[in-house]
């Protein structure tokens, strides 16, 4: 997280390679790869009601969300764009699956509303970083694991769904994997929270003492 033009906290912990302004690199292109895939799952899913092959497009989006992350320090290819592309992918992911989702009754409004809140708290928390200026918090193996679980949720619920023959133990899968990632990604919205409003102290702390 940085703050500018004041000061620079420590950077995002990206091992010992420090991220550079590379845009055509291996991770990248799979994090273009997967927000493609966002737009595609949206149509086969809702127009074409092609619901195998929108399974298949979920399931590769949520299985290929370390990938990118992985390869980028395997190869030192750690890259300002792809901490950026790569969150914006699970984001967009999730938020375009729970709408598809909401609108043909595969999950309750509940369960929809309840990540929407989430997202509008961290919405609001970057508001407030990014007045104090600050840049957006790195991000959190809370937040991560509660991402996977929920990419991995998606598909399988939506398995239960298309499928009769496995619906039930599906969907008690598919349940189980989301109340958890639900439940993590409020804690790692809390721990967001908590480090936004840290640093908006530190920052006024100077204020206060001049």
């Amino acid at each position: 997280m940085s703050r500018r033009p004041a000061r620079a906290e420590q950077p995002p912990d990206t091992g010992d390679q420090t991220p550079g302004n590379q845009v055509l690199t291996l991770p990248n292109l799979i994090s273009f790869g997967r927000l493609l895939g966002v737009p595609l799952f949206l149509y086969l899913f809702l127009v074409a009601r092609a619901d195998v092959a929108a399974v298949v497009v979920l399931a590769i989006g949520g299985t290929t969300d370390w990938v990118d992350g992985w390869i980028a320090r395997r190869l030192r290819q750690v890259s300002r764009l792809g901490e950026l592309l790569d969150p914006l992918a699970d984001r967009l992911y999730i938020l375009a699956t729970l709408v598809a989702f909401t609108a043909r009754e595969v999950v309750p409004w509940q369960f929809t509303a309840a990540l929407l809140a989430r997202e509008l708290l961290l919405l609001g928390s970057l508001a407030v970083l990014r007045r104090h200026g600050y840049g957006p918090p790195p991000v959190h193996y809370v937040g991560k694991t509660a991402t996977f679980l929920l990419l991995a949720a998606f598909p399988v619920l939506l398995l239960a769904s298309a499928a009769t023959d496995v619906a039930t133990a599906a969907s008690a899968i598919g349940w189980a994997l989301a109340w958890w990632g639900l439940v993590l990604y409020w804690v790692a919205g809390g721990m967001y929270v908590v480090q936004a409003a840290r640093l908006v102290r530190a920052a006024r702390a100077p204020k206060a003492t001049a």
